[in-house]
């Protein structure tokens, strides 16, 4: 996840120690852990986490990492989360931006997504063995592409699609940058990523994932961000220290998607909300898909 690159979010977490106290998982969440590490003991899959965590904190001191929220599964509770599976079992491409550690994608294919149509991405190249040293998994066809989604040479801007694209499809596991599946990815996930930048990177962002997203009726990009009642910079004081970014309202980010990205009436566009406590401070958060019609 480029978190690195001019984010509007003043970097406040690396001011904060490690906190064992914000290690807070529900049953649900538990248990897919349990699954994926092989570690049943609930005092040892802790351990195992919190080890995981230092390491991961040294190379990328985010608040995901430092708050736990790298081990969440968000693809699997947003409501579209069915039609992306039912996607899966029809031979689309899933592409998750900024997965950190991998748990959205492991998800998936736990619940039947091919893991050979599976990419994820994000800006860190440690992430990828992070993510098998979480998961204790040696190899698995889930590809990783590690780069900067703002760096053309990486994810270059280009219309959405109105046809399918006339070149052959590219081997998925021979992919070295994100450019060559313009037009030919069927699922889109990108979570606590947007509201890291302001309304131009937002717009910018916006507009390479939809030239990826391919023509396909049903085809979609969905994910969760920070939403705000008014479009425009939100400041908040969380544990001492005062932050600002950029958010959007539910009805701005719908006529982003629907009118700008893509011609309007041409994609369908879903919101719900939810909130959520960060340092005594209550966050709303938009749960959002943007599907072709």
């Amino acid at each position: 996840m480029p978190r690195d690159i001019r984010p509007l979010v003043k970097p406040i977490i690396p001011l904060f120690p490690l906190d064992d106290s914000l290690y807070r998982l529900d049953a649900e969440e538990i248990a897919f852990l349990r699954r994926q590490t092989g570690i049943q003991d609930e005092v040892a899959l802790k351990t195992h986490i919190i080890e995981v965590q230092e390491e991961a904190y040294k190379v990328a001191p985010y608040a995901c990492i430092r708050g736990f929220d790298f081990l969440r599964q968000n693809m699997s509770k947003l409501h579209i989360y069915d039609h992306i599976l039912k996607r899966g079992s029809a031979g689309a491409i899933l592409l998750d931006v900024g997965s950190c550690l991998g748990a959205d994608a492991r998800k998936a294919v736990e619940d039947g997504f091919p893991a050979h149509n599976i990419v994820t991405s994000d800006i860190k190249e440690a992430f990828s063995e992070l993510g098998h040293k979480l998961f204790k998994s040696s190899s698995e066809p889930i590809l990783f592409i590690p780069g900067d989604i703002f760096d053309p040479a990486f994810l270059s801007i280009s219309r959405p699609a109105s046809s399918v694209p006339g070149c052959a499809m590219p081997d998925i596991q021979t992919l070295r940058s994100l450019n060559d599946l313009h037009g030919r990815v069927g699922v889109i996930h990108a979570s606590k990523l947007f509201h890291l930048f302001d309304e131009e990177k937002q717009l910018e962002l916006a507009r390479a994932l939809g030239g990826l997203l391919s023509c396909e009726s049903g085809s979609t990009i969905c994910g969760t961000h920070a939403v705000a009642l008014e479009k425009g910079i939100v400041r908040r004081t969380v544990l001492g220290i005062e932050i600002s970014y950029f958010c959007h309202s539910k009805e701005t980010w719908t006529s982003l998607w629907d009118g700008v990205v893509f011609e309007n009436g041409h994609v369908n566009v879903e919101t719900t909300t939810s909130t959520v406590d960060v340092g005594g401070i209550a966050f709303c958060l938009l749960h959002w898909s943007v599907t072709r019609l």
